[in-house]
């Protein structure tokens, strides 16, 4: 028996029904084993080794595949052909405890037939390459993000969530709202003339030169000056230039140009499109079985295979037309940047139409596959055509102008249309223009003023800031979905969404402030750039994963130690305080450790002086406010920790007599303590009367405006006042 292992039990089912006779299909359902989540797992000194667990609810998986795998002559591990693919397949092959000789790695961009045959066909060993430029990047991110999250966290008294790239997202946000609060319009005018050839219809050009310079009136007294102007002025056709325009089809989707396609023409988030996505590459239920219906969608490459590229030709022919085949089949080049491991997103079969898998697939599975079969249609056709006109009108010495186009040939916009019309370009209009020739003399029938102001810079949408950041360089097409769903989570919610646009929250810009004074270099773009492109040269075999970060951490290291240190004085030794985090929350500790071991609390308050002696050690006694109000503290803390409470005390304590007080547990729920603890330890969720239930015995308890007794069982109930 050959067993293959896959990730998704949709990948497997799909597989399946290729493989017949001797072959099992298993699914990993993911990642067996990782970083463990409630720490960082990365050993500093011992190189910086990772320290791998595996999940409980893992354990059941492993134990089936285990004995799948004592049963199979060759293992063939088919996780997904990327990096975490390729560390997936690692970690099955160390927690299964697989032999080398029998143990074989396959791939394939598409999950078809012959994709699969021929991976099985042409297998090779785990690369280590790959394994170690993924843990790279997973213990990179591990010590930033476990080291700066509690540093913020303390500083600014919120619980906070930094990373490597996500961060340096968020900055791109906050900068961006910044820039939009600092922007200060500026006023100008837009003067639009119509004029009218001899015998022919008339036009509108708008006012765009003055002396051959571009130039538009800054205010209205300058704005009626230039009108007056215009009034009398000779008006003659200066230039006139007619050009057939072309448009080249756009190339097939990669990751991030789906992701962007996705937010603009569907509306729906990068992590949802990537959702959708990996379930029409897995496969879906369809009357012919389980099918496949896109490659592999985490690619930065618009490579196109022979084979794919004559069939998209062959079925344009055939629906559209010879003339909607370009003379040269398109190819298309990917980034200089792009790892190139894979082709560009598009449909397996293009005989799998949109229209035959609609009943099949739910809404948005359906949209994301048309717009990724017509993205690639459109990718193989011939270009669009525009007849275009653009006419210079001169008065004195001021210049007009107006263009526009007509659509001479549809092209590959027969399929999808991706032009846009430009906000900034008010030259341009629809309106057919008259034969014109140059010198042609015109009359003036018509001229408009309108006020206008400069715009400030738009906000991020999702589409626009994944633009940027792979613009810049700024992660990988792996991690653009991670980095929205991060930076919109609801949890903390560093950005909102107002409408499609990304708006950044109060505690974000005191997050990046922090971010940027102590961690400068990592929140530079240049330094997010350089890292991965070093993470591809330890992928490439080029470079030591262990170096990379060793370089990486020194300087670090630095960088968080100097971020703890604050302007907080210590009042014993007149050294700066540490901002720490502990059990109980954040503290400051004396940077003077261990010669002097002050501490207290980040959020108590002030203390007040008093004239009442502490009755332990006769030191005098300070007022402070904690999380339970008002209290005395003894000034001589931490050698005397003698505190007496200032908070009203509510309620009787039915087990003593005492009074009890109002107190709040560490999930933030109030409840009625003794405040005779610990010789009593009694305590109720809601206020203790000190009175007994006249039916069962139980303790009485007031809530909201009623005497109840503590007892469920017991329906004794009466008014408060009464």
């Amino acid at each position: 028996m050959q067993l293959i292992i896959v990730e998704s039990p949709h990948k497997a089912k799909t597989i399946e029904k290729f493989l017949k006779g001797d072959f099992k299909v298993e699914a990993s359902k993911g990642h067996v084993r990782d970083l463990p989540v409630n720490y960082m797992g990365i050993n500093i000194a011992n190189n910086f080794e990772p320290y791998y667990v595996v999940s409980p609810d893992k354990k059941q998986d492993i134990k089936r595949l285990t004995e799948q795998a004592k049963k199979a002559d060759v293992v063939y591990l088919a996780t997904d052909p990327d990096r975490e693919g390729e560390a997936i397949s690692w970690h099955l092959a160390e927690v299964l405890g697989l032999e080398e000789s029998k143990t074989k790695r396959i791939e394939f961009n598409e999950i078809s037939e012959s994709a699969v045959k021929n991976a099985i066909k042409n297998p090779r060993k785990i690369d280590q390459n790959l394994v170690d430029a993924q843990q790279a990047r997973r213990v990179l991110d591990r010590i930033v993000g476990y080291s700066i999250s509690p540093a913020a966290s303390s500083r600014l008294n919120e619980s906070l969530s930094a990373g490597r790239v996500q961060s340096v997202a968020l900055k791109m946000v906050v900068d961006r709202e910044r820039e939009i609060t600092a922007f200060v319009p500026q006023e100008y005018w837009n003067l639009k003339v119509e004029v009218k050839p001899q015998d022919k219809q008339s036009f509108k050009v708008l006012l765009v030169e003055k002396n051959g310079k571009k130039y538009k009136p800054a205010n209205e007294t300058e704005a009626r000056q230039v009108e007056e102007i215009l009034k009398t002025a000779p008006f003659t056709v200066d230039n006139v230039k007619r050009a057939i325009n072309k448009s080249h089809a756009p190339a097939p989707f990669i990751t991030s140009t789906l992701q962007q396609d996705g937010s603009i023409k569907l509306g729906i988030t990068a992590p949802q499109v990537m959702q959708i996505a990996q379930r029409l590459y897995e496969g879906v239920e369809t009357p012919k079985g389980h099918v496949a219906l896109i490659t592999y969608m985490r690619t930065d490459s618009v490579r196109v295979s022979a084979d794919a590229q004559k069939s998209a030709l062959q079925f344009i022919k055939e629906n559209y037309g010879e003339e909607y085949v370009p003379s040269k089949p398109n190819v298309y080049r990917s980034k200089k940047d792009a790892q190139d491991a894979h082709e560009a997103i598009r449909p397996i079969d293009i005989k799998i139409t949109p229209d035959s898998v609609k009943d099949i697939l739910d809404k948005n599975q359906y949209k994301l596959y048309k717009l990724i079969y017509d993205r690639f249609i459109a990718s193989q056709m011939s270009e669009a055509k525009y007849d275009s006109v653009s006419v210079t009108v001169k008065a004195n010495e001021y210049g007009l102008k107006t263009s526009g186009k007509t659509l001479v040939f549809k092209g590959y916009t027969v399929v999808y249309d991706d032009t846009k019309k430009e906000e900034n370009d008010e030259t341009e209009g629809s309106a057919l223009l008259p034969a014109l020739s140059d010198g042609e003399k015109l009359d003036l029938t018509g001229l408009v003023k309108e006020q206008k102001f400069t715009k400030p810079p738009v906000r991020y949408t999702e589409a626009t800031l994944i633009k940027n950041m792979e613009d810049k360089g700024i992660g990988r097409p792996s991690t653009y979905a991670t980095i929205m769903a991060k930076l919109t989570d609801k949890k903390r919610e560093y950005v909102r969404k107002d409408k499609k646009f990304l708006v950044p929250n109060d505690v974000s810009y005191s997050l990046i402030d922090f971010l940027v004074k102590y961690f400068p270099s990592i929140m530079e773009i240049s330094f997010t750039a350089r890292m991965e492109t070093q993470l591809d040269d330890i992928g490439e075999g080029g470079k030591d994963w262990h170096n990379l970060i060793r370089d990486f951490y020194a300087p670090f290291e630095r960088m968080l130690e100097k971020s703890r240190i604050t302007d907080v004085i210590c009042e014993k030794c007149g050294a700066n305080m540490l901002i720490k985090s502990g059990k109980y929350g954040n503290y400051y500790a004396c940077s003077n450790y261990p010669t002097c071991q002050n501490i207290r609390a980040v959020n108590e308050k002030v203390a007040i002086s008093t004239d009442m002696i502490c009755s332990k050690c006769g030191s005098m006694m300070v007022e402070r406010e904690g999380k339970f109000g008002k209290f005395l503290a003894c000034s001589n803390y931490p050698k005397c920790k003698n505190t007496i409470s200032l908070t009203e005390n509510k309620g009787v304590c039915p087990t003593c007599g005492k009074p009890t007080k109002k107190m709040m547990s560490k999930s933030g729920k109030v409840f009625y303590g003794c405040s005779s603890y610990p010789e009593c330890k009694f305590m109720s969720w809601d206020m203790p009367t000190g009175e007994k239930c006249p039916t069962c015995g139980g303790y009485l308890v007031e809530v909201d405006g009623k005497i109840k007794c503590s007892s469920k069982n017991c329906k004794y109930e009466k008014n408060a006042k009464s």
